[in-house]
């Protein structure tokens, strides 16, 4: 009878290959890092924006996944127009890395409209690097473990963003939105780094 278990070694990504690797750690720490802010960003916006509220948070959040959406289709068809994986993994990196200095912006805004207007660029470069990191995944995906590589994929990730969800709220609580925002920061560029050894291995 086939063993439906999953092996241990799996969730430490153990017999997954190189390029997969480093790209679910890259996303499990980036993914941490989202939630350390992500629960509490409603408490943010009260506290900080001026006329800021339940609504001006909610519109916040729209305006984000509006333009994440809209934005994927068009940049999706750019990348598979360009022969290679040079340009996904550029796209992916750059855009990356941009993403994880986004926060520090939340320092230095106070009003809805300049939110508004980070929120609309957080989603434009998430809409670039959703594809491209999608692409470079699903090409070298492990065959014939294609929905294990994915469970464990969204399993740590899941993890991730659950544990430091918790811990960002005793971070705001007790250090304050600028220390939890910096560090929201720092470990958004560490999940970034781990793409960088990637460009060895694409075609």
């Amino acid at each position: 009878m086939a063993r439906r278990s999953v092996p241990l070694k799996h969730y430490f990504l153990k017999d997954i290959n190189w390029i997969i690797r480093l790209l679910i750690t890259s996303d499990v720490v980036l993914t941490g890092a989202a939630g350390l802010l992500g629960p509490i960003f409603a408490i943010f916006v009260s506290d900080f924006i001026v006329g800021g509220n339940a609504a001006v948070a909610g519109l916040a959040a729209s305006i984000y996944l509006l333009t994440k959406s809209l934005m994927q289709i068009p940049i999706a068809t750019i990348i598979d127009r360009i022969k290679g994986e040079k340009d996904d993994f550029y796209v992916m990196f750059v855009f990356t890395v941009a993403i994880a200095f986004i926060p520090l912006l939340y320092l230095f805004i106070s009003t809805p409209l300049q939110l508004y207007a980070v929120q609309f660029v957080l989603g434009l470069f998430t809409a670039a690097t959703f594809p491209s990191y999608m692409a470079i995944f699903t090409r070298h995906i492990d065959r014939k473990h294609e929905g294990l590589e994915w469970g464990v994929y969204f399993t740590l990730t899941d993890f991730s963003s659950a544990a430091l969800a918790a811990i960002g709220g005793f971070l705001a609580e007790t250090a304050g939105f600028t220390v939890l925002i910096i560090l929201v920061t720092m470990l958004s560029f560490l999940g970034s780094l781990f793409l960088w050894p990637i460009r060895k291995h694409i075609r």
